[in-house]
C-alpha cells in the first residue's frame, strides 16, 4: 500500500539521491524561505521611507529580538531530526508528541524570555552604543516582536514538523498567508491607511505580530485536521514527555546555542563595531544584510531539506545515500551562491541605490557588498554540510565551530581590526565577517567528510519515561 502520509509518496521507486527527488522535497521550503525574507525586505524597504534613523534601527532591533528566538529555532531544529527519523523507523504517532514537546517547552521559554527583556530594552540598545534617536525607535520594535515571538513558536515547531514527515507544502501555504496579512498590515499600519494613525517602525512591528498570527493559526488547524489525525495522531499525542524533551534538548540545545552566539556576534559586535562610523555605515549594513539574507534563503531552504531527507535515510538504516543526497545539493547551492556573489559585485551600486539616495549610504553599502560576493559560496557549504550534520543528530559539533567563528573570528577578529586597522573603517569588521564564513563552512566540510556522523545513534534505549497525559486520550 502506498504511504500517502508524506510529499514523496512514490519515494519506494523513486531513487531518493537523485536532483529530481531533493529538488521535490525542497522547493517548498525555498518558496517559503524567500518569501518570508522578501516579506522582511519589503517592510525594511517601507521603514526606509521614514529616514536613515529608521533604516539604522530597524535591523539592529531585529537581530536582538532574534538573539531569544535564534536559540528557540536553533533549539527546534532538533524536531526536524527526531520527527524525519521516526517517520523512517515507522513511528509515526512519535512524530506528533515530539510536536507538543516543542510547543510546551516553547511557551514556557518566551513567558520567560518577555519578562526580562521587555524592561531591560532601553538598558541593551544603551550598552550598544547606538544614536539616542535610533535607540527609541529600536526599544518601540524590539517590545512588540517579543510578544510576536510568542505565538511564533508555533510556526517553528510546525515547518519543522511538516518537513521532517516530507509535507512542507504546508508550511508553504501557512507561511505566504501570514506573509501576505504581514505585508498589507505594514503598509495600513506604517503610513496610517484605511483610516489607522500612522504608526510609523511600531506599524512594521505590529504588522509582523498580525502575520505571524494568522500563520499559526493555520498551521495548528492543519496540524489537527483529520488527515494529520489519521496518520500520525496529532489529536491524542497532547501527553507530556519529559524523555522526548530530553531527547529534542540533548540535540537541539548545542544547535540553539550555537545560532544564538551566531546572531549575537552578527547582530551586537557588527553592528556596534560598525555603528562607530556613523549612521551612514550602519544604515549601508542594513541594506546590505537585507541583501545577503535574500539570497541565501534558498539555500537554507534545500538545507532544512536535506535535513528531513537525511534523518529518513538515517532512521531507514541507509546511511551511505546521506553522502550522495549532500552531494546533490552541494553542487545547486554552490552553483547558485556563485551566480549571486557575481551579481553582487557587478551590480553593487545600482543595488544600494535602490535602499538610499544618500551618497555615503551608497558608498559604503558598495563597498560591503564586495566582501558579501567572496563569501557566498563559502555561506553555501557552510549551510548545506550544517543540514546534512543535523539530519545526523550532529548538533554538538555545529555548536562548538559557529560559536568559535563568530566568538574568535568575526567578535574578537573584527575588533583587533577596528583598533589596529582604523583605516578600514566599517569595512574591518566586514572582512573579519567574511573570514568567519569561509573559516567554518571549510571546517563543516571536514567534518562531513570524516563520517564521524555515521556513528551517531538517537535511538539509544535510555530509562523509560512516563508521558503524563493532559486529558486526551493516547492511544
Amino acid at each position: 500500500m502506498t504511504d500517502k502520509s508524506s510529499l514523496i509518496s512514490q519515494s519506494h521507486v523513486e531513487d531518493p539521491t537523485s536532483l529530481r527527488y531533493m529538488l521535490k522535497l525542497a522547493a517548498p521550503m525555498v518558496v517559503t524561505t524567500i518569501s518570508f525574507t522578501v516579506m522582511q525586505f519589503v517592510d525594511r524597504f517601507m521603514v526606509s521611507r521614514l529616514g536613515t534613523d529608521a533604516l539604522a534601527a530597524i535591523l539592529p532591533a531585529g537581530f536582538v529580538s532574534f538573539l531569544p528566538s535564534g536559540f528557540a529555532i536553533g533549539t527546534l531544529t532538533g524536531l526536524n531530526t527526531f520527527v524525519s527519523q521516526s517517520l523512517g523507523r515507522g513511528n509515526k504517532k512519535d512524530c506528533s508528541n515530539y510536536f507538543w514537546q516543542t510547543i510546551y517547552m516553547g511557551f514556557a521559554y518566551f513567558l520567560v524570555v518577555v519578562a526580562i527583556m521587555w524592561p531591560a530594552a532601553p538598558w541593551i540598545f544603551k550598552m550598544m552604543g547606538q544614536p539616542p534617536a535610533v535607540a527609541d525607535m529600536e526599544v518601540i520594535y524590539l517590545r512588540i516582536m517579543l510578544y510576536a515571538h510568542i505565538l511564533a513558536i508555533v510556526n517553528w515547531s510546525s515547518s519543522q514538523f511538516f518537513m521532517g514527515i516530507h509535507r512542507p507544502i504546508i508550511t508553504m501555504g501557512a507561511s505566504l498567508c501570514g506573509q501576505v496579512v504581514n505585508v498589507a498590515a505594514n503598509y495600513v499600519l506604517i503610513f496610517g491607511k484605511l483610516g489607522f494613525p500612522a504608526m510609523g517602525i511600531a506599524g512594521a512591528g505590529w504588522g509582523t505580530f498580525i502575520g505571524i498570527a494568522v500563520g499559526a493559526g493555520v498551521n495548528i488547524a492543519v496540524f489537527l485536521s483529520g488527515g494529520i489525525n489519521r496518520n500520525f495522531k496529532s489529536r491524542r499525542s497532547l501527553g507530556v514527555d519529559f524523555g522526548k524533551m530530553y531527547d529534542l534538548l540533548k540535540v537541539g540545545l548545542p544547535a540553539g546555542f550555537g545560532l544564538m552566539v551566531n546572531v549575537a556576534f552578527w547582530g551586537m559586535i557588527l553592528f556596534g563595531l560598525v555603528g562607530r562610523f556613523g549612521r551612514e555605515a550602519l544604515a549601508a549594513t542594513s541594506a546590505v544584510l537585507s541583501y545577503t539574507s535574500l539570497s541565501i534563503m534558498p539555500i537554507v531552504g534545500v538545507g532544512t531539506a536535506l535535513t528531513a531527507a537525511v534523518g529518513k535515510t538515517i532512521g531507514d538504516g541507509k546511511k551511505t545515500l546521506a553522502t550522495k543526497q549532500t552531494r546533490v545539493c552541494l553542487r545547486v547551492a554552490l552553483v547558485y551562491m556563485g551566480l549571486v556573489g557575481l551579481c553582487f559585485f557587478v551590480f553593487r551600486n545600482a543595488l544600494m541605490a535602490f535602499w538610499s539616495s544618500n551618497d555615503k549610504v551608497i558608498k559604503a553599502g558598495a563597498d560591503i557588498l564586495i566582501c558579501a560576493a567572496i563569501y557566498q559560496v563559502f555561506h553555501a557549504a557552510r549551510i548545506i554540510y550544517s543540514g546534512s550534520l543535523r539530519g545526523a543528530g550532529d548538533t554538538v559539533w555545529l555548536a562548538v565551530v559557529s560559536a568559535a567563528g563568530a566568538a574568535l573570528i568575526l567578535g574578537l577578529g573584527g575588533w583587533l581590526v577596528v583598533k589596529l586597522v582604523p583605516s578600514l573603517e566599517y569595512m574591518g569588521p566586514w572582512i573579519a565577517a567574511a573570514v568567519s564564513i569561509a573559516a567554518v563552512g571549510l571546517a563543516n566540510r571536514w567534518r562531513f567528510k570524516s563520517n564521524r556522523w555515521m556513528q551517531i545513534d538517537l535511538f539509544k534505549r535510555r530509562a523509560v519515561s512516563v508521558p503524563i497525559q493532559n486529558g486526551a486520550a493516547v492511544e
